[in-house]
């Protein structure tokens, strides 16, 4: 399989405090691949090193055979962070538009482009108002509209569904599977095991490491567990 992204030795320090150690691991094209594991784990420091948004204190991430950070890399990158970075003066469409010209999509495409994402996160009512009048739900939907407007080949979703309601969160990992059947590559983080479970291939985080890397069948097996709420807190015990 091709490894869309290469993590190698990658260790991360906030001042006194040690937030990844020694991360080794690799994804492969077209699968969706999860980090799991509680808030403070180091799973959004994992994703910021790997868009490049963050350094590493040693290690070295590779992403479609370049080094990060690579500006060169962000036509091909999808991203959503776990905080809405949206302008609140700008209608919900007016948002799409200025984030897509960063793509220097042509105008026929993006006019594709935002009524599909605005139909998949179910805003279209909404693209006309302003984002200042958005519930936190509509803000995160909006998000997610635009790490996916520019039709990218990676996506790096931090907590993409939470506050949404469980109907469009559904709809959202319907298209998700969608698009990893098209080849598309997903890398998400969540601390929901029922999401967890629809992932290809899981890592396990807890405190800075990867305690286990798998798909949730095979890590069930591994630590014999029916669930993944067991296999992480086998895992966690081993560890110890």
């Amino acid at each position: 399989m091709d490894h869309v992204i290469r993590i190698e030795g990658l260790s991360k320090k906030y001042g006194r405090q040690q937030v990844l150690t020694d991360i080794n691991l690799s994804v492969g094209q077209g699968q969706i691949f999860g980090f799991i594991g509680p808030s403070g784990s180091g799973k959004t420091t994992l994703v910021k090193m790997i868009v490049g948004i963050d350094s590493p204190d040693s290690g070295m991430v590779t992403v479609m055979d370049r080094q990060v950070p690579n500006l060169g890399l962000l036509q091909d990158i999808g991203y959503m962070a776990q905080s809405d970075a949206l302008y609140p003066e700008l209608t919900g469409k007016e948002n799409l538009v200025f984030f897509a010209s960063l793509f220097g999509l042509k105008k026929a495409f993006l006019k594709e482009r935002i009524e599909y994402v605005a139909d998949l996160v179910q805003l279209q009512e909404a693209m006309d108002k302003k984002v200042s009048a958005y519930s936190g739900g509509m803000k995160r939907r909006l998000s997610l509209a635009i790490a996916l407007v520019h039709d990218p080949q990676l996506l790096i979703l931090d907590e993409p569904t939470v506050g949404i309601d469980p109907e469009l969160r559904q709809s959202v990992w319907h298209e998700l599977l969608d698009l990893m059947g098209q080849g598309k590559t997903i890398v998400l983080t969540t601390h929901v095991m029922d999401e967890a479970a629809k992932c290809e291939v899981i890592a396990l985080v807890r405190d800075g490491g990867i305690l286990a890397t798998g798909s949730p069948d095979e890590l069930k097996r591994k630590f014999g567990a029916s669930d993944l709420e067991g296999v992480f807190l086998a895992a966690g015990r081993d560890a110890k």
